[in-house]
């Protein structure tokens, strides 16, 4: 018996399963359950679930626990409607009554497969079965309603909750960071320290993954004393998040101090050193912190190498970029992937190779994605070739019509090029199908408050005083011999008009505010959602000089650090 239990617990084959599956027939161990239910779970975990359901029809009596077993076996595997299956089964023809084990399974089924109105129904079920005190079956719930998109509902089932476990904790702040409601993420920490409950790993994780979107300065470095409180500094995953929030606050020193002090990184740490290097648009540093990874014996992935193309791309590296992209499958055997040939293509399309970006998007062994074809239009927004911006536009269209994102850029570049009846036609198009772009705004963080400024904003109490500041930085970089750069107005208006426009950029506000409330030696950073205009960019330079200030602005995609006059990206982004 203890044998063959070991021998059902050790396969890892069709074949050996089914040798031992007719010993258990031969020697009549069928009429043990525990024997037959782990051999029905063996056969769901290798992926043969009709031989999965033969065995366990073959039991004689099924109890509560067999049912459970093999519905769980599906719900591990993702199999929504062998879940389902199974369940009216166990009802209708077992006439059992499923217990919280049952629901636990099933709703982990439907989060998996995204059904989100079959988990509403199991959500009922265990209301009508009286099983909404059990902490578990809460737990799994606000995970699908989370997960599901639904993170209010997930939230009103969390403070319903008389009683809540550490992985209820975990879960809510994790589905909160997951939706980049990074306030909340903070908040609801504070709720679980005063509650008593002491956070773990996961907790750490998710409060500085919370974090990380905001990218506040200050937020780092308390998440970070809070680290040191709990006893986690010494955690590698947590270490590895809190270089990220740094990287993303614009702390580089702060993220590569933690790195020094991890005695053996492992790749995830590596790669996501590597990231930051990227997204500061240290090229160069990133490519010595991939060859000395290499030499400690740590073999890049997919991903080490998503980051390291990219950090190419930021620093205009091509040959290096070619290089790495060409070692990837000669050298290191990892196959390249659509997000590598999205690189490439941003790569050589920001260095305004675009007749190379072209060849290779026509030679890759898989369909261009939304990336592939982003990146060419970008490159060619940036270069403003419009004939091949319309033709990455065209297909981004084909992939996925309801981006704003992509008539927008098409527009811009008819904008640019003096094409205007082509760019309102792109406007008509986006209104008369409903699509509005993302308002620009800037963050800047003051005290224990991070402040929103959009464009023309005059909400702020002071904006007498930002606006009178504005004036002064102007007229300074007037005399310094700026010369305005209209063109990154993309209207039909008057020049004066577009000077206007161009002096009241969100990030030139924010700059104005920096200036006031903070003193030269604290490094001014900004936090843009959209990518920063080459108006400002010129501007952020002047100031720089002008004021002697550090300026850090962080879009979308990457970093700039302004001192003495001079970009960390060299005027090229």
């Amino acid at each position: 018996m203890q044998s063959l239990l070991w021998a059902v617990s050790s396969c890892r084959s069709l074949v050996n399963c089914q040798a031992i599956h007719a010993l258990v027939i031969k020697s009549q161990f069928i009429n043990n359950g525990f024997i037959g239910d782990r051999l029905v779970s063996i056969y769901t975990s290798l992926g043969f679930n009709d031989y999965a359901r033969k065995m366990f029809d073959e039991i004689p009596d099924k109890d509560l626990v067999s049912w459970n077993s093999f519905i769980s076996g599906f719900s591990k595997r993702g199999i929504l409607a062998l879940c389902l299956n199974a369940f009216q089964r166990m009802r209708n023809e077992a006439d059992l009554k499923p217990n919280k084990v049952t629901l636990l399974s099933v709703i982990s089924a439907c989060t998996v497969d995204g059904a989100l109105c079959e988990g509403k129904c199991f959500h009922g079920f265990g209301v009508k079965m009286g099983y909404m005190e059990e902490v578990k079956v809460a737990n799994v719930l606000i995970n699908m309603y989370g997960k599901l998109g639904m993170l209010d509902a997930a939230y009103v089932l969390f403070n319903t909750m008389k009683a809540r476990s550490l992985v209820t904790w975990n879960s809510i702040l994790a589905l909160h960071a997951q939706h980049g409601h990074s306030d909340d993420v903070v908040g609801l920490f504070n709720l679980m320290r005063r509650a008593g409950v002491k956070p773990d790993q996961a907790t750490m994780v998710a409060l500085l993954q919370g974090c990380t979107e905001l990218g506040v300065v200050k937020q780092a470095t308390v998440v970070h004393a809070c680290i040191f409180k709990c006893g986690f500094e010494g955690d590698m995953l947590v270490s590895t998040s809190l270089m990220s929030l740094y990287a993303k606050s614009g702390q580089l020193i702060a993220a590569n101090v933690i790195f020094g002090e991890l005695t053996k990184p492992d790749a995830v740490a590596w790669t996501s050193m590597l990231a930051s290097y990227a997204m500061h648009g240290c090229g160069s540093e990133a490519i010595k912190l991939f060859e000395n990874m290499v030499d400690g014996g740590i073999y890049p992935d997919h991903v080490t190498f998503t980051h390291l193309l990219s950090a190419c791309s930021h620093a205009g590296l091509i040959s290096e970029g070619r290089k790495y992209f060409e070692d990837m499958f000669r050298v290191y055997g990892v196959q390249p992937r659509i997000d590598h040939y999205s690189c490439m293509v941003d790569l050589l399309g920001r260095a305004g190779l675009l007749e190379d970006a072209v060849s290779l998007i026509r030679s890759m062994p898989m369909k261009p994605n939304v990336g592939v074809w982003g990146a060419l239009l970008g490159a060619c927004r940036i270069h403003n070739n419009v004939e091949l911006g319309k033709e990455a536009a065209d297909n981004l269209f084909l992939l996925n019509s309801s981006d704003h994102r992509n008539y927008i850029m098409l527009s811009n570049i008819y904008s640019a090029s003096g094409q205007w009846k082509d760019a309102s036609k792109i406007r008509s198009m986006m209104k008369g199908r409903r699509l509005v772009g993302d308002p620009g705004y800037s963050l800047f963080e003051h005290g224990n408050r991070v402040y929103q400024f959009v464009v023309g904003d005059q909400s702020h109490p002071n904006s007498d005083k930002i606006y009178a500041k504005l004036e002064e930085i102007v007229r300074k970089v007037h005399e310094a011999g700026l010369v305005r750069q209209t063109e990154f107005i993309l209207h039909d208006v008057e020049e004066e008009v577009k000077i206007d426009m161009i002096n009241k950029h969100s990030e030139k506000l924010a700059l104005a505010f920096g200036l006031l409330v903070t003193n030269t030696s604290i490094p001014i950073t900004i936090i843009k959602n959209l990518r920063i205009c080459g108006d400002c960019h010129s501007v952020m330079k002047f100031v720089s000089l002008i004021e002697k200030r550090t300026i850090i602005v962080r879009d979308p995609k990457r970093f700039h650090h302004f001192a003495n006059g001079m970009c960390s990206c060299k005027d090229y982004w």
